[in-house]
Formats: C-alpha cells, sequence, structure tokens
C-alpha cells in the first residue's frame, strides 16, 4: 500500500456555498513573467531530446570523465571501425575521428557503418539534412540511407559525390523517405565504395542528420517536443540549467564560449547526469529558441562553484566575473565598439539581444556547504554584482539562494527558491510566500512534488512520474504565487524533460523517446498550462465570509486580466466532497453576464500518472458556460483534488465614486 495514500481526501468540504467577492480596487500589479521553465541538460534532454540532432556520439566528443568513443556507432559489410587521435584533426575542439577500412581481402563493394540513434530514430516521409566530414584520398560516391534496423529495409536514400582528398572536407546532403517507418527502430547508415580507396581507409567526423525543425531553425529544436512545452504558454526560460551550469569540478563548468559558432568548433563537456554533451544547443541556440517562443531570457552565469563543493578562493575571483562579464557582452555588446559584440556579429548576429534578468550561480547554498555558502555570501556574490551594477545597472540581478535559503538578499537583488516537496508541504506553506516584502523579490527557478506525502524523502526513490495528488499541490502552491505576484517573478517546472531510454530524475513535466508517438504531457503539464493560460494582471483583494478565516480545502486567488476580464484560480485538496461557491466580481454587477470555468479532475486514484506507454491520460478538462445569477453572482462547485479557472466574458468595471465639490 502507498504510504499515506489517504491524506490526500482526509477533511470534507463543507455544505454551503462559500461566498467571496472580488474587489475591484486595492490590488497589487503582477510582474511581467509568471510561468516558465528550467532548462536542465538532464535525462539526455538536450541531446536526444529538445536538440533535434538524430545521430549519437556524432563527433566522438569526450572528456576526462568521458572519454572518447563509439558508442552508437557499428560497421557495415565487413568494415572495420576504429577511433583515431589524428594529427590533423577535424578542429582541436574534436581531436579524434572515426576510421573505416574494409576488411583485409575486401577490395570491392560498399564498406560504412551504422548509427542506432538515441535508441532508435523517427522516420518520416519528410525532408531530412545532414553532413559529414571526410578526410582521405578517395574516387567515387558516397550513400546515406535510413533503414529499418529490424527488416534491413530502406526507406530513403541519397547519393553523396565525391571525391575526397587528404584535407578535411565537409559533404552535405538532403534525404527524402519516400514512406513512414512503422516503428523508431530504425538507423542511419554512411556507406562507401571499397575500390575507390587510394590509401586503403577513410576518417570521418561530425556525422549529422536533422528532421524538420521547430520554426525551420538551422541546428535547431525537436518540432514535437518544442510545441509541447509552447503549449505550457511560458513567459520565460532560465538557461543553461541549474546543475550543468556549476560542472563537475572546477574544470569542467559550463563554458559559454566554447558553445558558439561553428559545430566543429564545439568541444562539448562532461554533463553532470552521466554522460557527455555535445553543445551543439549553444548559447545562440537558447537565445533563439527564446525568440521562436518569445520567452523572457534568464540568463545563468557560473559563479566560481563545482558540483564537488569546490570552489574558486577570493584571489582568484575575479577571472570569473570577467567571464561573465564577456558573456554578456556577447549577447548584448555593440558590434562595432564591444570585442565581444564584435565576435557575436561575426558569427551572423549583428543587433544584440536583450537581456534583462542574470542570476549568479546555481544553488550555492547547496554544493560543499557550509563552506561554499559562506564563501557566496562573503565574497564570490559581493565581487558579481559589484561589476554588473557598475557595468549593467539596468540588469535585474538573482542570487542563486533565496530569503528562504539563510541568506539576507541584498536590496534590488531578487533571490531563487527550489522548492522539491510533498503535497502536502506546498499546500500547508500556502501562505509562505505572504511574508515576502518587496524588497524580497524571488524568483521560483525550480519547483514540483518528488515525494509522496509520509514517504522518505531524499534518501528515497522519487516517485515515477508526476501525479494527480502532486499534481494538484503544485497547482495550489502556484496559486499562492500568483497571490503575491508582485513580489514573485515567475515559477518554473523542473526539470522540464525526461528521455524514456536513460534518465537519472524521474519526476518531469514531459517525457519523450525516439518516437513521437511516446512524448507524454504529465499531469502537472495540464495543471501549468492551465494556470498559464489566464495571466493575471492585477491581483485584487477577496472578501469572504467572516466564519472562514482559513483557506482549506479551498485555496484560491482572483484578479484582472491585461484585457480587463475578471479571474478566478482555486484548487481543492483535502476534501472528499465538491465545494459550492458563490462568487461576485465588483463591477459586474447585471443578471445574465457570462464566464468561462475550466476545471481538471483526476483519476479515483490520487497517484495515478499519464504513462508515456500505455497513453492514458488520466486528466479529464471539462469546460461549462456559466451565466450570472442577480446581482451578478455567479454559482459554481468545483471538485475535490481539482484545479479550476473561472474567466469572465466582460471586462471589470470600477465602481463608482462621488466627485469632489
Amino acid at each position: 500500500m502507498r504510504p499515506h495514500a489517504l491524506l490526500f481526501l482526509a477533511v470534507s468540504a463543507p455544505s454551503l456555498a462559500i461566498e467571496m467577492v472580488v474587489r475591484s480596487t486595492g490590488g497589487n500589479a503582477t510582474t511581467p513573467h509568471m510561468y516558465g521553465f528550467l532548462h536542465e541538460d538532464i535525462n539526455n534532454s538536450g541531446d536526444g531530446g529538445i536538440y533535434a540532432e538524430l545521430i549519437r556520439n556524432r563527433a566522438f566528443q569526450g572528456s576526462e570523465k568521458y572519454p572518447s568513443n563509439l558508442d552508437g556507432w557499428s560497421p557495415v559489410h565487413d568494415a572495420i571501425l576504429s577511433l583515431k587521435k589524428l594529427s590533423t584533426p577535424i578542429s582541436a575542439a574534436l581531436p579524434y575521428s572515426v576510421n573505416v577500412a574494409p576488411r583485409e581481402g575486401k577490395t570491392k563493394g560498399k564498406i560504412g557503418l551504422a548509427n542506432a540513434g538515441f535508441w532508435g530514430m523517427d522516420v518520416k516521409a519528410q525532408k531530412y539534412t545532414g553532413s559529414f566530414w571526410v578526410q582521405g584520398t578517395y574516387k567515387g560516391d558516397f550513400q546515406v540511407s535510413l533503414k529499418s534496423a529490424i527488416t534491413g529495409e530502406v526507406f530513403g536514400a541519397a547519393k553523396i559525390s565525391g571525391p575526397s582528398t587528404s584535407e578535411w572536407t565537409e559533404k552535405r546532403f538532403e534525404l527524402v523517405p519516400e514512406k513512414n517507418a512503422p516503428n523508431s527502430n530504425n538507423t542511419f547508415v554512411l556507406e562507401f565504395d571499397a575500390e575507390g580507396l587510394m590509401e586503403g581507409s577513410l576518417n570521418l567526423n561530425l556525422i549529422s542528420l536533422f528532421p524538420p525543425t521547430y520554426k525551420d531553425r538551422k541546428n535547431g529544436l525537436r518540432v514535437d517536443i518544442a510545441e509541447a512545452l509552447a503549449g505550457l504558454k511560458p513567459t520565460f526560460l532560465r538557461f543553461p540549467g541549474g546543475n550543468a551550469l556549476e560542472g563537475n569540478d572546477l574544470n569542467s563548468f559550463y563554458k559559454w564560449n566554447e558553445t558558439i559558432g561553428p559545430l566543429k568548433d564545439r568541444p562539448g563537456m562532461a554533463g553532470v547526469w552521466n554522460y557527455q554533451m555535445t553543445n551543439g544547443l549553444g548559447i545562440i541556440e537558447y537565445l533563439e529558441w527564446c525568440e521562436d517562443m518569445n520567452l523572457e531570457p534568464i540568463l545563468g552565469v557560473w559563479a566560481g562553484l563545482a558540483l564537488d563543493g569546490n570552489f574558486l578562493p577570493e584571489s582568484e575571483i575575479g577571472w570569473a566575473v570577467q567571464y561573465a562579464l564577456d558573456e554578456l557582452e556577447f549577447l548584448v555588446g555593440d558590434a562595432n565598439t564591444t570585442k565581444w559584440g564584435a565576435v557575436r556579429a561575426s558569427l551572423g548576429y549583428p543587433k544584440p539581444w536583450n537581456i534583462t534578468y542574470v542570476e549568479i550561480g546555481n544553488e550555492d547554498w547547496l554544493a560543499g556547504r557550509p563552506a561554499g555558502f559562506e564563501s557566496y555570501k562573503r565574497y564570490r556574490f559581493p565581487a558579481f554584482k559589484k561589476a554588473f551594477e557598475e557595468k549593467y545597472p539596468h540588469i535585474q540581478l538573482i542570487s542563486s539562494p533565496s530569503v528562504f535559503d539563510d541568506m539576507v538578499i541584498p536590496k534590488g537583488v531578487a533571490g531563487d527558491w527550489h522548492p522539491y516537496l510533498t503535497p502536502d508541504e506546498f499546500v500547508t506553506g500556502f501562505n509562505k510566500l505572504d511574508g515576502l516584502t518587496k524588497d524580497n523579490l524571488t524568483l521560483i527557478g525550480e519547483a514540483s512534488s518528488v515525494h509522496p506525502n509520509g514517504g522518505i524523502k531524499w534518501e528515497g526513490q522519487l516517485m515515477p512520474f508526476p501525479w494527480w495528488g502532486g499534481s494538484v499541490a503544485e497547482g495550489i502552491f502556484l496559486i499562492s504565487a500568483e497571490r503575491n505576484a508582485d513580489r514573485i517573478l515567475g515559477a518554473a517546472f523542473a526539470p522540464i524533460l525526461r528521455n524514456m531510454n536513460q534518465w537519472q530524475w524521474s519526476i518531469t513535466i514531459i517525457q519523450h523517446a525516439a518516437d513521437p508517438a511516446l512524448t507524454t504531457l504529465s499531469t502537472s503539464w495540464y495543471v501549468w498550462r492551465l494556470l498559464a493560460s489566464h495571466i493575471i494582471k492585477t491581483t485584487l483583494p477577496v472578501s469572504a465570509p467572516p466564519g472562514k478565516p482559513n483557506l482549506d480545502p479551498l485555496y484560491y486567488v482572483a484578479g484582472q486580466s491585461a484585457a480587463g476580464t475578471g479571474i478566478f484560480k482555486a484548487g481543492v485538496y483535502n476534501s472528499t466532497e465538491s465545494v459550492p461557491v458563490s462568487l461576485k466580481f465588483e463591477g459586474i454587477t447585471k443578471k445574465g453576464a457570462t464566464a468561462k470555468l475550466t476545471v481538471l479532475t483526476g483519476p479515483a486514484d490520487p497517484y495515478g500518472y499519464n504513462d508515456p506507454f500505455t497513453r492514458v491520460n488520466v486528466v479529464k478538462e471539462t469546460h461549462s458556460e456559466l451565466s450570472a445569477g442577480p446581482g451578478g453572482v455567479f454559482d459554481f462547485s468545483i471538485p475535490p483534488l481539482s484545479v479550476a479557472v473561472l474567466e469572465t466574458s466582460e471586462r471589470i468595471k470600477a465602481p463608482c465614486r462621488p466627485r469632489r465639490k
């Protein structure tokens, strides 16, 4: 039996309707960015996930932690594959390549290599674009194809004209399969004629294949995953991630300048989630992602702390500060008057990006605590703050700890809070954010419900997927954030993506695999999407009955949209019955006024989840058109363990005030 499964349904709701009046004045303007996400390169969510590259281990990148290898590659037609560190590599960033030679005695016929992709490849009748680099004297053509790894059936092929020489040469191609593959168990094959070899073998590197990408961006995002993220109605993206920013040690932090320029000049890095990262999804691609989804970028810069707990001494913090300043100059610097702005322009981006938010570090209260945290408070953060305020005074700085992490946040600086909690902890802490002042501006940079009520916490396993009871609790937590949205920069679910073939963190808002049919929107996705689809621009006070001082079991926020309509958001928790509500917005007084009520409910089992393999969505979304009774009162009920949003069709009109005499 699951631990404390019935804690979700411990209290009965009152039978009488809760009467509430939303005042038209006395509210607070919210911050402009409420819902977003962190991109953490986790669970193969960048490579083999939202980054659309289909070839696994395309450039044989490696590090001391993850040495270069031939994983993902296999020989074709008696070829012999070997990893070579050449005296003249394709680039200094990519020292290793694959050597393809015929088996001894094989002088005719085709040889080559095949790539299994990231646990398969999705093949559709659409245009694929690809390229590879080759070195070695060869007279003949190359052939590329997409074929079934089970039957060998070829779905599409293309010929690329040779020859090649002793100089590294790039070959580009397009490939259009004639039909869709029945499943994702497919491979990419690159072949050439053995008899055309003049020196016995060829060296190959940076073998790449892309399907159509989101917004047709070169080197862009996978369409189905990007569309699922865009469907969340996000407003900001914090990048390049959390732990990925810090790196495993002081030598392997996120080096932004190694993620720019041609792919052959990107060495990649030892990832923090048990695999080597290509950094094909680099800092420019993040900014293009923001452009394509109209997201506010929140740039995270390395602050001198690694996940192993080591941190820079005070005598060395200066170069890390300058490195971060150079990063921002690369993004926002003038192309004609700044060094790094000129570098950006040379890469084809003469126009600066607009960066308003910069976060200094990631979870500096955690790794190496207490010494690492003390170094952040004593000299690391102050050094960054001083330098950024002098050069970029308009930037809103964010410290990686928050006021909830035992740090006094300097005035004018925001904090970053990362609550990973049980459902009950989210709900019982509903009023936690009420204590923030306007000097405690806070970003909720990472949040999700990861453990069940009463279960073993970080010493135990996370839940297998986001589950309905946890998702409702997250919704109530978001409602508490919106009640204080003049002090909350925004809230982000984290992490966002999980490849179902390899992962280290099970709770993600979207799950995926090579087959787009397995891309699954979790129960949390529906909750966060509903709340983000009805943004409150101005929160408004709500007068509840005098006998109802506590919110339990109905938790709510009300306000006005940018268009002037009234919005009421609510969640019901700890109830076995529906909660009747009688709701009136001041300024809407006529009978017959209309509103739309959207309600999300889940399965009878609060631990039910959306399973990528069964494809059953346990979330039910209902829409009702309500008509106000006398005085403009809307009467409705909200079911137990649910999240609901009501939005009026009419604008809220401010009450008339007598003129001064």
